[in-house]
This record gives C-alpha cells, sequence and structure tokens, in this order.
C-alpha cells in the first residue's frame, strides 16, 4: 500500500497537469469559437448577454474585494465562501460571454477621438490578462481546497491584483461600448 508522501506529489502532478491544460484549452477554445462566422440563432435573448456580463464584472469586483476584506479580518469562511462564488460568477461569465459571441457579430466600438486609443488599451489589457489570470486562479483555488495555504497565499499574490483588474476593466469596457450594442 502507497503511502501518503508518495500519493501527495502523484496528486499534486495530476493537478497541475490538469490546471495546465485547462488553462491553454480555455483560451484557445474561446479563441476557436469567436473565430466562427456563421453565427448560431438561439433567439433574441441572446442580445441580452453582454449586460448580463457587465453585471456579472460588477458583482465579482464586489466580492473580490470582499472576499479580501474578510481574510484580513481573519473570517476564512467567509472568504471562502465569496472567493468560490466570484469563481462561479467567472465560470458564468465565460459561458455567457462565449454564448453571445456564438450567437451574435461582435460590436464595434464607435467613440472617437482620446476616448478611442483608451477604450482599446483598456479591451487589450483585459483580454490578455484575463488569459493569464485563468493558470493563476485555478492554481489558487486549488491550493486553498487541498488545504496548502502557504501556496495560495504565494499564488493568490498575482491572481488577485490581476483578476481584479480583468474584473473591473470588464465593467469599464462594457460601460463605454454599451451605447453601440443594437437590440
Amino acid at each position: 500500500m502507497a503511502s501518503m508522501e508518495t500519493l501527495q506529489p502523484v496528486q499534486e502532478q495530476k493537478a497541475n497537469r490538469v490546471i495546465n491544460i485547462l488553462s491553454i484549452a480555455i483560451p484557445v477554445a474561446v479563441a476557436v469559437l469567436l473565430g466562427i462566422r456563421q453565427k448560431v440563432d438561439l433567439g433574441h435573448w441572446t442580445t441580452y448577454l453582454p449586460h448580463l456580463n457587465g453585471l456579472i464584472n460588477s458583482i465579482t469586483s464586489v466580492l473580490l474585494l470582499m472576499g479580501l476584506y474578510f481574510i484580513k479580518q481573519k473570517n476564512v469562511l467567509a472568504h471562502r465562501i465569496t472567493m468560490l462564488t466570484a469563481f462561479s460568477l467567472g465560470s458564468l461569465f465565460l459561458v455567457c460571454y462565449v454564448l453571445y459571441h456564438l450567437t451574435n457579430e461582435s460590436t464595434p466600438f464607435g467613440g472617437e477621438g482620446i476616448i478611442r486609443p483608451i477604450y482599446y488599451f483598456l479591451l487589450v489589457s483585459h483580454i490578455v490578462l484575463s488569459i493569464v489570470v485563468v493558470w493563476f486562479v485555478l492554481r489558487a483555488v486549488y491550493f486553498a481546497l487541498s488545504g496548502q495555504i502557504a501556496k495560495h497565499k504565494q499564488t493568490v499574490k498575482y491572481a488577485f491584483p490581476i483578476w481584479l483588474y480583468v474584473s473591473i476593466t470588464g465593467v469599464v469596457v462594457y460601460l463605454m461600448i454599451r451605447p453601440y450594442y443594437v437590440h
């Protein structure tokens, strides 16, 4: 019978493999799905998904700040519930984002002047960091749920600010392009 010492590294290797695969597969799958030119007709309701995503990003931003507050107060249970809720909302966001882009053409930004480069800077940094943050968030969640709190804290030093930036810029980008959505 294998001892716990030999099982732990094997489980860790499997978890790392799954995290690494998901961290690559999710952005690649999203990019492939966004590249599909033939849109699927699931009904008019899908035109409301960007607004839902703006709300999801807003709530996620608040939850991330609440999670930070709770852990600073040493309220681990409230921190865990808040952060797992933020993680779940992030997953829901991803589903809604993909559904929207599978069913609707991308909305062009209509702003002009100085606002245009600001919008594109925020959009590009948001997209790039949303790809990067997947790996950090998955590791942070894994370490927390597996009781590896020192590794969780180390990962969160990077995961938290990137995730918060992605959530907040998601809201800002949504508010900037919102006037150009057509229903």
